[in-house]
């Protein structure tokens, strides 16, 4: 017969409240959780964690969702208020980051409820993914010792820093990898001449803004240049840039600009600098992302979108595009 102890229902009731955390710990906890209990919240809180910049502006957050930028707002304050971010203004745009000290914790709630979806798509061989990556990082440091060296005009940091943030500006969307490193190039010797240019010297220059800049956006800028001969330079980018050109467009674009030029064509984000360097900024489906730069003039073009249009609805946008570049040109070139 075995020995049972009998325990009292008063001491087999009585919680042992020392290892229970106290009340305002769990107020603090609560009010997070509470502030989490949003898919947005919670969709806004990875961007910004995993964003290789360390920060994310609310230009890019408004690209999660269908929503206007003061629900973005008003979802990073209820974040904010939690403690787990906090923010910086920079001329229009607000900049928000991880606050110190929360970085594991939010890593940690991530990457325990929310494992990120490209962890799926990862080579299961770890070791030889890690070795790629160094190669990459080797290769992008190199191009921006070398551009560093090229461009003795410009400060050495400020340069090697740009060359790294188009890097990671392109590889979160760019679909040809191979390609990253001669892209990266061409984005960040771009940008440097966005950063450095004086809009009241030289030919006026026009940026053209939709979201993927995979249509649209590629299409003005390519017949801007081509019935401008020099005259207007025109440039693109998108707020959320797709990983490829449209294929009907780059078809286009062909025509337009040869088929060298059209090859390379690929999508690029918007940049602070892109807007601030340009005279005249048309967004075409997506005008509220842009900042608001002092003497820069502002257009809206209601133009169809390549990539939901036919063959034959493609042509008539170009035609659309065509009779509003030149109705741009004209107030551009006397």
């Amino acid at each position: 017969m075995t020995d049972t102890a009998v325990i009292s229902d008063t001491e087999a009731c009585a919680p042992s409240a020392t290892h229970a955390i106290g009340t305002e710990a769990a107020t603090t906890v609560a009010g997070a959780l509470k502030a989490l209990a949003d898919p947005l919240r919670l969709r806004m809180l990875s961007a910004i964690a995993t964003d290789p910049r360390g920060e994310s502006c609310v230009c890019d957050l408004a690209e999660l969702a269908d929503v206007s930028q003061p629900t973005v707002s008003h979802h990073l304050k209820v974040l904010k208020e939690t403690g787990m971010l906090l923010s910086e203004r920079r001329g229009t745009w607000v900049y928000y980051h991880i606050a110190p000290g929360k970085q594991r914790a939010v890593a940690a709630l991530l990457d325990a409820f929310a494992p990120a979806a490209a962890v799926m798509d990862e080579p299961e061989d770890t070791a030889a993914r890690a070795e790629a990556l160094q190669q990459m990082d080797a290769r992008v440091t190199r191009l921006a010792e070398e551009l560093a060296d090229e461009l003795t005009g410009l400060n050495r940091d400020l340069v090697i820093a740009i060359v790294r943030e188009s890097y990671a500006g392109l590889v979160r969307s760019a679909k040809l990898t191979a390609h990253m490193i001669p892209l990266t190039e061409r984005f960040a010797r771009q940008r440097l001449a966005d950063l450095t240019r004086d809009r009241s010297a030289g030919v006026p220059q026009v940026l053209f803004v939709c979201v993927q800049n995979a249509g649209r956006s590629q299409l003005a800028a390519a017949i801007v240049n081509q019935l401008a001969d020099g005259r207007v330079v025109a440039r693109s980018a998108g707020s959320t840039p797709a990983s490829d050109v449209h294929p009907h467009v780059r078809s286009l674009l062909t025509e337009i600009e040869g088929e060298q030029e059209a090859e390379t064509a690929f999508p690029k984000p918007l940049t602070d600098d892109a807007v601030r360097a340009a005279d005249v900024v048309v967004t075409m489906g997506c005008g509220d992302v842009c900042p608001i730069i002092p003497g820069v003039r502002y257009e809206d073009w209601a133009v169809g979108d390549p990539a939901l249009a036919s063959p034959d609805g493609v042509d008539a946008i170009r035609h659309d595009i065509e009779g509003r570049v030149r109705e741009l040109l004209a107030t551009l070139t006397d």
